[in-house]
């Protein structure tokens, strides 16, 4: 019979109607008003996690449930007034235990664990729907640049040493670099000598009749890739550290020359956000100087002797540490914590990019069995009155959270050894990997979507929804009898499959978004209307109901796919050049028009089937 499937077509069908309502369901269970819990350097355990339970059952903290989820405490309440009142005390709590928790609000999926057992998770909301907070960054690219300089004066200082050349000083003055001399003859040997090296920078001739000077500086070419790398390095290094702690899903993105836009959707506490946000770390790989009798001797005295500066470990005990800066953070390309094959002993493996191994190449071929130490610098920006005036001010912290004993020269790749534990080397690896900005960023504008306003949203964009649908529907039935209601029930299926993939590509629903759910649900059903017509016309030239019904089908394909790959091609181009909202909307048409497709050709007919495709029929309910 030519309107019959083979058993595997409809088995076909049921399985993706099976697929497509687990996939959709957990989108039915809402979210959990959560407090999520971090640590700013250290990975939370199993063994974390039982501790602060523990604590907080102590306290008299109520709630829900505590669990470990994506190395984070997650811990879910029954009420929004529960988690409110929650935080303040784990806060206060926790600040006793370690300052370096980091407790925000969040919204908690309350997806069964059957479903997240079959790795079925709802979509995301996107700020408009979920409520969240928007920053907008400016980079301190004045900072970027004197770091960078400052790299520079030491490679120069290096590279004078090492060839014999006579140099009074090194200076930074601006962007300038000043190397003086005693003599002019000094200068331009030594001005030949770096231009022959150093094909990068611009080398200038002056003297201020005491002193000679060669006056280098960035050609522009290679000071605007300075520029657009610590930019670069920032985002990167914001999306790396916002995913370490698992926070919400990041929108971070490039405005303008030195502005980067951040949205974290669900995180209702911009305190917290802007503590991790506006953490602006770095590391430095040192020479160590001196040992241990030096160190104590000059913190009692509190002075470092030339040449060194001192610094505090964890535990508060002092280090003196080289002035002159091996390689940065901003240089590290990944990091991984692993056990040394030689000694057996917790250690980390760390990747640098092609400069920072061939200074690390350098520095440790010289140095084979002195100590190296890693420094973690984090600046913070604060405003404080002055006179009137709200005034920005920096303030910098420094701890040495390594030091080991160089055993090879190293390069690309190398081990950090000598650290106490694995869990000492999984911390430092997770640190390296969250990378280090190039430069401070300072929040210039910042907006609170609250969770009301996202609930408003989504309210209205689920009756625009509902309203389309069901207008659908109504006209449909009405005017196509039985084979409307079987397109009714396509486009539920249609509903329900979109909602489906979505989910499984885990992509983030925004306002455009639902427009595009909408627009789809009134072009879903132009297929069957294209079908039922032709049927209709069938009919009307004295084909048989089975004739007409398979023609209808056979005939419109061509049509139908014709339509469907135009719009398609629409929305692909929409995704590719658009951004932000409009790729939004270009996801949610595209994945529509796939599955209005699979459903109005290949799900109607085999419900058609299944009504007249047995038996002889007379006239269709068309």
């Amino acid at each position: 019979m030519v309107n019959h499937y083979p058993p595997w077509k409809n088995i076909l069908l049921i399985l993706v109607i099976l697929i497509g309502v687990i996939y959709a369901a957990p989108n039915l269970y809402g979210e959990d008003p959560a407090v999520q819990i971090s640590h700013r350097v250290n990975l939370v355990d199993e063994r974390e996690l039982n501790y602060i339970s523990d604590l907080l059952r102590r306290e008299g903290v109520i709630y829900r449930s505590i669990e470990l989820e994506a190395s984070n405490i997650l811990i879910r309440f029954d009420s929004e007034e529960q988690q409110l009142k929650a935080v303040t005390q784990i806060r206060e709590i926790l600040e006793k235990v370690d300052k370096r928790y980091g407790v925000a609000l969040n919204l908690a999926p309350a997806t069964p664990d059957w479903l997240t057992s079959l790795n079925a998770l709802p979509m995301h909301l996107g700020l408009d729907l979920r409520g969240g907070v928007h920053f907008l960054m400016e980079v301190d690219l004045e900072s970027a640049i004197e770091k960078s300089l400052n790299r520079s004066a030491d490679e120069f200082r290096a590279f004078m040493r090492g060839e014999k050349i006579r140099y009074k000083a090194v200076q930074i003055n601006g962007q300038m670099i000043k190397v003086r001399f005693a003599d002019a003859q000094m200068r331009d040997a030594a001005k030949l000598e770096l231009e022959n090296e150093y094909r990068d920078y611009k080398f200038a001739e002056s003297n201020d009749g005491r002193s000679w000077y060669v006056d280098i500086t960035f050609l522009p070419e290679v000071l605007d890739n300075e520029k657009k790398t610590a930019i670069e390095q920032n985002i990167s290094t914001l999306k790396n550290r916002v995913n370490e702690l698992g926070v919400a899903e990041p929108v971070i993105q490039r405005q303008g020359d030195e502005r980067v836009v951040v949205q974290l959707p669900g995180v209702q506490d911009t305190v917290r956000a802007k503590e991790i946000l506006g953490a602006t770390a770095t590391l430095e790989f040192r020479l160590v100087h001196g040992s241990f009798t030096d160190w104590s001797a000059a913190q009692a005295s509190g002075r470092a002797p030339i040449g060194a500066r001192m610094y505090q470990r964890s535990d508060g005990s002092p280090v003196l540490l080289k002035r002159s800066v091996i390689v940065t953070g901003d240089q590290i390309e990944g990091a991984a914590s692993g056990i040394d094959t030689r000694t057996g002993t917790p250690s980390v493996t760390i990747t640098m990019n092609a400069k920072g191994a061939d200074r690390m190449s350098k520095i440790t071929r010289d140095n084979i069995g002195k100590p190296m130490a890693v420094v973690f610098i984090e600046d913070k920006f604060e405003y404080r009155e002055v006179n009137g005036q709200k005034r920005r001010f920096k303030t910098t912290e420094t701890q040495v959270i390594n030091v080991a004993t160089i055993r090879d020269q190293l390069s690309k790749r190398f081990e950090i050894t000598g650290l106490d534990s694995t869990r000492e080397a999984r911390d430092l690896a997770l640190l390296l990997r969250a990378g280090a900005l190039s430069a401070p960023m300072l929040i210039v504008e910042e907006r609170t979507v609250g969770p009301s306003l996202g609930q408003e949203n989504i309210d209205k964009g689920f009756k625009s929804v509902v309203i389309g649908f069901i207008m659908v529907l109504i006209f449909m039935a009405v005017y196509y009898r039985v084979f409307g209601l079987v397109a009714n029930m396509a486009l539920t299926l249609n509903l329900v499959l979109m909602l489906a993939v979505l989910s499984l590509l885990q992509a983030t629903l925004t306002l455009p978004g639902i427009a595009g759910i909408v627009l789809t649900v009134g072009m879903a059903v132009d297929a069957n209307v294209l079908i039922f017509e032709r049927i209709r016309e069938e009919i009307r030239l004295g084909n048989t109901p089975q004739a007409s019904i398979y023609a209808g089908y056979e005939k419109a394909f061509g049509t139908i796919t014709d339509a469907n790959i135009t719009t398609l091609i629409a929305a692909v181009i929409l995704f590719a050049f658009g951004t932000g909202p409009i790729q939004g909307f270009a996801v949610t048409l595209s994945i529509g028009i796939v599955t209005s497709m699979f459903t109005a050709i290949f799900g109607t007919r085999a419900v058609i089937n299944l009504i007249y495709g047995r038996r002889s029929v007379e006239k269709l309910a068309i």
